[in-house]
C-alpha cells in the first residue's frame, strides 16, 4: 500500500502526515514537493539516523494534503503540528500556559486583565510573560498610573457610590460618571502605548500635558499628572537600557543536550528589555540544531498575536525568506556588532536554563526519598535526615559581615525557613566566629521555641571546611543538642569536592545523584548569602557617604535609599527632585547636591 501510494504522489506542495499502527500520527511535515520529499523516507534509507530509521519503521501509513504554495503549506503544518503534537516531531512543550496581558478594547470601558489564551475576541493581547507574578506587577501599576477599572460591572455612570478602587486611587469612576468616556479612552490607549514599549511616548505627552494644565492654572489636575510622570520614571528606570538602534525585536537563542533543547527569547521594545522568556523542546530525531530552531521560530510565532518587525537569531535557518514572508518580519542571523552582543547575552542564558534544567531532572528521575536514604547511608546517619539546614559568611576583607541559613525539607527548597544573620559578636574577617554566632543564635533561639526557628535540623551542613566544623561542634557541645554537623568543601574552582566530618573527609562521585543534591544546596546557600550582603553592603555605601552631609540622620538616608533606591541616583538627583523625598527640607536637598557637585 505504501508502494503505490509514493509512485502516486503529486509532484507538488503539501503536508503529509504519517501514522503508526494504532493510527496515531507520529510525524507532520511540508514539501515544496510532496513527491521528492516523502520518497526519501523510503529510499536511501543508509544516510538517515537511527531516530529517524526508527520513524520509518513505525510508520504504517500516510495521507497528504495539497496546497497551492509552500506557503500554505507552512502554515497548515504549523495547525497540524499544534492540533496533534506528534511524537517524531520537534515539539514546543511547556510545563505552563504562559501567560498574556490583555485588554479589552471591546469594550466601551475597557479593563486589564491577566489571560491564559489568546482568543478571537476584539481584545488586545500582550506577551506572553514568564510568570504570572510579572502580569499582576505591571497590571497593578498601570492601574495606579492611568486608573483602569477592573470590576465586572455594566458601566452607565449612574452608580450610586463609588468603588473601594476609585477611594484608593486605582480607578478614575466611570461607574459614577466621573471620568467621562472619551478621557477614560484616552487613558487607556496610553496604557496600551505603555504595553508596546513606548513609555518615553507616553511619558512626552503627559508632560506636555502636564504643562498645559500649569498655565491654565488647572493646579490638581498638574498635580495628578505629575505623579504619573513620577510612576512611570521609577518603572522606565528599572528597565534594563540596551542599544535603542534595536527598536522593537525579539532575539532568540537555543543550547541542546542530547534531546533537550532550551530557548531563550529576549523581547525588546524601544530599545529595552521587557521581558525574558524560557521554553524546552524535545528533538527525538536528533536534527541538526539550526533546523530545530526553525521549528522552535515557526510553532512561536504561530501562536502569537504581536510579531515585532525585526527578529535575529543564533543560526540562519533553512527556510528564513519563506518564514520571514509569512510572518512579514525581517529575520537574520548577526554575525557581528552590537546584536550578536545580544544574542549571545541569549544563549548565555539559555545554557544556564538547560543547566538547571537537566539538574532538577536528574534529581527528580530518582525518587528525593531515594536520595535522602543514600545520604545516609553516605554520612553514617542515624536516621533519613528530613530537615537539612545549611549556612554560609560573607563579607568583604572583613566588612559587612553577614551569615545566613536554607532549609531543604524532603529534599526541597523550605524557603519560609530561610533566615539572614547580621553579625553583631565579631569584628574583621573571623569566618569561624562568624560560623559560631549564627549557629549559636539559630539553634538557642530553636531550644527557646522561638517562632520561625522550630524545629530544629536533623542535619546541618557548613559552606567549609574542619576549621568551620571545628568551630561549630564547640556551640553545638555547649548546647547540649545531638545534631551531626558536616562541612561541604569545594576544590580550587569552587566545585563541590567532599564532605567532611570530625572523622575526616567523604569523597563524592561528581556523577552521583547525592552529588548533585549537595551541590545544589550549596549552590543555593551561597546565592542567597551574596545577595544578603550585597544589599546590606549598597546600604552601607550610602549611610558612608550621607552621614558626612549635615542634617541628613538615620531616617532621612532611608527614605533617600527607597526614594532613588541607589547612591548613583541619588549622586545625579537634581535639588527639586530631592525635595520630592519625604522629610528632606530645602536646605537638606541644597547640602545633598552641593557635597556631589561641587
Amino acid at each position: 500500500m505504501l508502494e503505490t501510494l509514493i509512485k502516486n504522489l503529486p509532484s507538488k506542495p503539501g503536508v503529509y502526515i504519517m501514522y503508526n499502527n494504532n493510527n496515531e500520527v507520529i510525524y507532520v511535515g511540508k514539501a515544496k514537493n510532496l513527491k521528492n520529499r516523502v520518497t526519501q523516507y523510503f529510499r536511501n534509507s543508509s544516510s538517515h539516523s537511527v531516530k529517524v530509521k526508527a520513524m520509518v519503521k513505525n510508520i504504517e501509513r500516510f495521507e497528504y494534503i495539497i496546497t497551492k504554495t509552500e506557503f500554505e503549506a507552512l502554515a497548515l503544518e504549523c495547525n497540524l503540528i499544534k492540533f496533534n503534537m506528534p511524537k517524531y516531531n520537534v515539539l514546543l512543550k511547556d510545563d505552563k500556559a504562559h501567560p498574556y496581558i490583555k485588554v479589552t478594547v471591546n469594550e466601551n470601558y475597557p479593563r486589564i486583565l491577566l489571560a491564559r489564551r489568546v482568543l478571537n475576541d476584539g481584545a488586545r493581547y500582550f506577551g506572553p510573560y514568564q510568570s504570572s507574578n510579572v502580569i499582576y506587577s505591571i497590571i497593578d501599576n498601570l492601574k495606579q498610573i492611568f486608573k483602569i477599572r477592573s470590576c465586572n460591572s455594566n458601566i452607565n455612570g449612574n452608580a450610586k457610590r463609588t468603588c473601594l478602587n476609585y477611594q484608593i486611587g486605582k480607578c478614575s469612576g466611570p461607574c459614577c460618571n466621573i471620568i467621562d468616556a472619551a478621557s477614560y479612552r484616552d487613558n487607556v490607549n496610553q496604557a496600551i502605548l505603555f504595553l508596546e514599549g513606548k513609555n518615553d511616548d507616553v511619558f512626552d505627552k503627559l508632560q506636555n500635558e502636564m504643562e498645559q494644565a500649569a498655565e491654565n492654572l488647572q493646579f490638581e489636575k498638574a498635580a495628578d499628572i505629575r505623579d504619573k510622570l513620577l510612576s512611570i520614571k521609577s518603572i522606565r528606570e528599572k528597565q534594563d537600557a540596551i542599544n535603542v538602534n534595536l527598536e522593537n525585536a525579539d532575539i532568540i537563542a537555543c543550547d541542546r543536550s542530547g534531546t533537550n533543547v532550551s530557548f531563550v527569547i529576549l523581547i525588546l521594545r524601544n530599545g529595552k528589555i521587557v521581558s525574558k522568556n524560557f521554553y524546552f523542546v524535545k528533538d527525538e530525531i536528533n536534527n541538526e540544531i539550526e533546523v530545530v530552531l526553525q521549528e522552535f521560530v515557526k510553532q512561536y510565532y504561530a501562536m502569537q498575536s504581536v510579531i515585532p518587525k525585526n527578529i535575529y537569531i543564533q543560526y540562519e535557518i533553512p527556510e528564513q525568506c519563506l518564514i520571514a514572508d509569512w510572518l512579514k518580519v525581517k529575520i537574520s542571523a548577526p554575525k557581528r556588532g552590537e546584536k550578536l552582543k545580544y544574542v549571545n547575552m541569549a544563549l548565555q542564558n539559555a545554557r544556564e536554563q538547560l543547566k538547571l534544567k537537566l539538574l532538577n531532572d536528574d534529581i527528580n528521575s530518582k525518587k528525593l526519598s531515594d536520595i535522602m536514604f543514600e545520604l545516609k547511608d553516605m554520612l553514617k546517619l542515624n536516621e533519613v535526615p528530613e530537615n537539612i539546614e545549611a549556612y554560609d559568611i560573607s563579607n568583604i576583607a572583613g566588612d559587612n559581615n553577614v551569615g545566613v541559613m536554607v532549609s531543604f525539607k524532603n529534599g526541597a527548597p523550605n524557603k519560609s525557613m530561610y533566615r539572614k544573620f547580621n553579625i553583631r559578636s565579631v569584628s574583621g574577617q573571623d569566618d569561624y566566629g562568624s560560623m559560631r554566632e549564627i549557629l549559636y543564635r539559630r539553634l538557642s533561639n530553636g531550644i527557646n521555641g522561638e517562632k520561625g526557628f522550630t524545629p530544629l535540623p536533623d542535619l546541618i551542613l557548613l559552606d567549609g571546611g574542619a576549621g568551620h566544623l571545628s568551630s561549630v561542634m564547640e556551640v553545638v557541645e555547649f548546647l547540649k543538642v545531638d545534631i551531626p554537623v558536616f562541612g561541604v568543601v569545594k576544590d580550587d574552582k569552587h566545585r563541590t569536592r567532599a564532605v567532611v566530618s570530625a572523622m575526616g573527609e567523604v569523597n563524592i562521585s561528581p556523577t552521583s545523584s547525592v552529588y548533585k543534591f549537595l551541590y545544589t544546596i550549596q549552590e543555593e546557600v551561597h546565592r542567597f548569602a551574596i545577595s544578603f550582603h550585597r544589599k546590606k553592603r549598597s546600604k552601607s555605601m550610602v549611610s558612608s557617604v550621607l552621614d558626612e552631609i549635615s542634617g541628613i540622620g538615620p531616617v532621612k538616608q532611608k527614605a533617600l535609599l527607597k526614594h532613588f533606591k541607589s547612591l548613583k541616583n541619588i549622586k545625579e538627583a537634581k535639588v527639586e527632585q530631592l525635595k520630592e523625598v519625604k522629610g528632606i527640607t530645602d536646605k537638606n536637598a541644597t547640602e545633598i547636591y552641593n557635597k556631589f557637585h561641587n
